[in-house]
């Protein structure tokens, strides 16, 4: 495995984005809606750089499964929202890959008619993007490689590492 992106980095970046998002949503009622299973790490770390005052939701959104390197079928639950309407709200997700889970989850939290919707990622892979639009923030633009660590797996591990790694064919094997 190849170390992308080293624990420090990632922490300076996170800190400064809390920084970014406090400014942004000052005064305003706030909801930061992660992404399980991936986001569970950025959200711990996001939410207590974030100096305004937020609720806290989560959603599962999941379309790799196992040893899968290459998205499978979309599934959505929302079960595990707090009220939205009439809030502003900031989804969080690990990684804005194809772009396709991101489109599918922002249509979906749009139908419950909060006051704004943005979206913030960790990585985004520029050069995969399959859809029309890009998220509101992000941490870093990293290559087309599949990446883990930081909560980002491979067959449910590597979530631990503090760091953002790609794994090699090797590595997949």
């Amino acid at each position: 495995m190849k170390v992308l992106i080293d624990q420090e980095q990632i922490n300076s970046r996170v800190i400064n984005l809390g920084r970014e998002l406090a400014k942004e949503y000052e005064g305003r009622p706030l909801t930061i809606i992660g992404v399980l299973s991936g986001s569970l790490v950025l959200m711990a770390d996001l939410i207590r750089a974030i100096d305004v005052p937020h609720q806290v939701g989560m959603i599962q959104a999941s379309s790799y499964r196992g040893k899968t390197t290459t998205p499978g079928l979309l599934e959505v639950n929302l079960d595990y929202l707090p009220d939205i309407t009439g809030r502003n709200v900031l989804l969080v997700d690990d990684i804005f890959d194809t772009g396709k889970t991101m489109q599918t989850v922002l249509a979906q939290i749009g139908e419950l008619k909060p006051r704004s919707l943005k979206s913030a990622v960790l990585l985004w892979k520029v050069e995969a993007n399959e859809v029309d639009f890009t998220p509101d923030f992000h941490c870093f633009k990293i290559p087309d490689h599949f990446v883990v660590g930081y909560g980002l797996d491979y067959n449910n591990e590597y979530r631990h590492l503090p760091f953002i790694g790609y794994l090699e064919d090797a590595d997949l094997a």
